[in-house]
Parts: C-alpha cells; structure tokens; sequence
C-alpha cells in the first residue's frame, strides 16, 4: 500500500532522466535502492577509519563513493518506481550517519567548532524531527531543501578532505564558505518541515 501511495506519482528530476539512460542498465535487476541504502551504512565505519588514520588517498575517494550511493538509490527508486517506506525512513539516516559522523570526526576537529555543532544539532533535530513524524503516522521523503543540504555537505565535506590531504590552504576557507551555506539550507529544511 505504502509503496502504491509513493510510486504511483513519481516525478523524475534531471539527473534521475541522465541516470535512467548512462546507469540504470548497468544496475542488475536485483540489486534494490535500499540494499544501496544498507551498503552506506555498512561503508560509513570504514570511512571514518581511514579518515581517522588519516589515509585520505583511500578514504577521501572512499567517501565520496559512499556519499555518491546516496543519489543511486534515489534515482534507482524513483526510475524503477521501487520506493518502499522502509527506504523513505533509512535513507536520510543512512546519509545522517554518514554526514553527522564525518561532520564530527574531521570538521570539529580541523575547521570552525561551532559550525560543526551548528550543522550535527540541525541533523539530530532532523532524525528527531523524522521519528516524531513517523510515531503519528506520517512518513514523508525528503524535501528539495534536504536534497540540497546533502549536496553542500557532501562538498564542503570534500572540499575539506582534499585541502587536509593535499594541503591546499584555500579549499579550508571554500569549505567553511560551503558548510555555511549547507547550514542555512539544513535550517530552511527543518522549517519547511514544520507544520
């Protein structure tokens, strides 16, 4: 029933069309979005084991693979209309676990402490603010507001990563600029979710 309610009405964006035709072929048919969604659950300790080493030629790539399954799993749903409520509720905490670990690990520690917690408090706000919903009933996805909070985490996140394993001075100072905005998006998600 669930999955009726979501896959009856699905609106494709841009890059879901560009991964309908370069991706999906190659995905076998029995690979599903939310066994994607598993794997960057699983992805995310060795990711934050190879950042905490300090190893970024393996886990900055690393992490922007796993990081990348996050838009796989969407497009593979919404193009071959599998979009569960199990997907709807453990995507966005896989990417928050992802995120909110890497934000905790590496940005507290090498940028702007409170911009890190800034950013860790709107995520917790918004697992709560999920499980809150979820206990009344409701299981909504992702807004575009969330869609585009992951996006500018994920590249103030790589920005960072690159400037630490490269030691490039200037991508520290495009991070924080990046991270900044991620933080302005994640409050205009968690207010565009409040009814």
């Amino acid at each position: 029933m669930f999955a009726d309610k979501w896959n009856r009405h699905i609106v494709l964006y841009p890059h879901d069309k560009v991964f309908r035709c370069l991706l999906e072929p190659l995905i076998p048919r029995w690979l599903k979005p939310n066994h994607i969604t598993v794997s960057r659950i699983f992805l995310t300790p060795p990711v934050l084991y190879f950042l905490f080493v300090e190893d970024y030629r393996i886990g900055v790539p690393l992490f922007l693979l796993v990081a990348l399954t996050d838009a796989i799993d969407g497009s593979l749903a919404r193009v071959r209309r599998q979009i569960t409520e199990w997907g709807v509720l453990y995507d966005p905490l896989a990417d928050k676990l992802l995120i909110g670990s890497v934000l905790f690990l590496i940005v507290l520690r090498h940028i702007n402490f409170y911009l890190g917690i800034s950013l860790l408090v709107v995520e917790v706000g918004l697992i709560v603010g999920g499980w809150i919903r979820k206990r009344r009933g409701r299981v909504e996805p992702a807004n575009v507001w969330g869609k585009i909070k992951m996006l500018t985490e994920v590249i103030g996140i790589t920005l960072l990563l690159i400037a630490l394993w490269l030691d490039i001075s200037l991508l520290v100072d495009l991070s924080i600029g990046t991270l900044a905005v991620a933080l302005v998006v994640a409050i205009v998600s968690v207010l565009a979710k409040i009814k």
